[in-house]
């Protein structure tokens, strides 16, 4: 990419929904939980993705559960994102925000634009990302989006277009629909299928009485971890035991969370997001979906957030398909996950 429009950019990414952190680091609401005062650390904010949802139960976990206080920090402040403002890549440049969680299609294009920003972590092994139909007429691999009718989004185009490279499918042989994440489009029989997060559109339709399938983007040769942990490469350097006492609480929030989706979705509901009208039945089930996306085997066998040199590899190859070429090493950086872990192997989950 010669030249970068981030406008343009963010209106065509792929996680659009999930990833793209919009709001001004310098804006937010209480973070709502007990982080209290005192610690070595001080204060700092974590930019979200996304509005305050069981998305971030693992933050709100470390926070309200003392996590963040008790590896040294007086208050972590979450900070919402999704509304207009700047992006989390912008805020970590300028230093609005210390912190943020994003995505590799979003957080590449700002690397090869020069900003030195890295991932140091995916809190979702995979993208939540599905192609989401119905199981009477059920989409269950990609060669089944020939002769659908599938929603896309215009938000969506990016990751769209990526998937039916990464499958070698004409574009020509799928009719596309435009979608405003309308799931009665579905279900009315309007659509074959749509983009949407498996995380919540599965949840909405079977609590409406429908049967819903799904195939994950991740699992039809396009890879993508999301919810990503970046931060400056200048944190890396000279903040190194800084960010680690923060991602070993992210780390023991996390764990709180995948084993309480009930739990999560109280703080969710009640506390954190009590501004949002969330339905505490839904986000447990949300909750529960989005676990198995953060709970792989590779996880479960290296520790929450880190990603394998194979992971890391399938992400640069699937980046390529969405038009961003870069190098892992441009990108990422596991090597504090590394030494979090072989310095306490007790906080990898049991």
């Amino acid at each position: 990419m010669a030249t970068f429009d981030r406008r343009a950019f963010l209106r065509t990414t792929g996680l659009a929904g999930l990833a793209l952190g919009l709001a001004a680091c310098g804006e937010s609401a209480p973070s709502g939980g007990g982080s209290g005062s005192g610690g070595g650390f001080g204060s700092v904010k974590l930019q979200l993705s996304w509005k305050k949802n069981v998305e971030f139960a693992g933050e709100y976990f470390a926070d309200t559960n003392g996590h963040f206080k008790s590896a040294g920090f007086s208050q972590v402040e979450l900070l919402s994102g999704g509304g207009s403002g700047t992006s989390v890549e912008s805020g970590l440049a300028t230093g609005r925000c210390w912190a943020g969680l994003s995505a590799p299609t979003i957080t590449a294009p700002a690397v090869l634009q020069g900003a030195p920003l890295k991932i140091v972590g995916a809190t979702f092994q995979k993208n939540p990302f599905a192609i989401i139909s119905l199981s009477k007429n059920p989409i269950e691999k990609a060669e089944d989006l020939v002769g659908k009718r599938i929603g896309v989004q215009d938000s969506n185009e990016l990751v769209w277009n990526a998937l039916l490279k990464a499958n070698g499918l004409d574009a020509a042989k799928v009719t596309r629909v435009p979608f405003q994440s309308d799931p009665s489009m579905l279900t009315s029989g309007q659509l074959d299928g749509y983009v949407g997060f498996v995380t919540s559109g599965p949840v909405n339709l079977r609590m409406k009485g429908h049967d819903p399938a799904y195939l994950l983007l991740a699992d039809a040769g396009l890879p993508l971890v999301a919810e990503t942990f970046t931060v400056t490469q200048e944190t890396i350097d000279n903040e190194r035991d800084k960010l680690k006492a923060f991602l070993t609480a992210e780390i023991k929030g996390w764990k709180d969370a995948v084993a309480d989706p009930a739990k999560a979705a109280e703080l969710a509901a009640t506390v954190y997001g009590k501004d949002q009208n969330l339905d505490v039945k839904e986000q447990t089930e949300e909750a529960k979906m989005q676990n198995e996306l953060v709970v792989t085997d590779d996880a479960k066998a290296n520790g929450l957030f880190t990603m394998t040199p194979e992971l890391i590899e399938q992400n640069i190859e699937s980046l390529a398909k969405a038009g961003l070429t870069i190098k892992a090493e441009q990108l990422f950086d596991l090597s504090i996950l590394n030494e979090i872990y072989q310095a306490d192997p007790s906080l990898k989950l049991s």
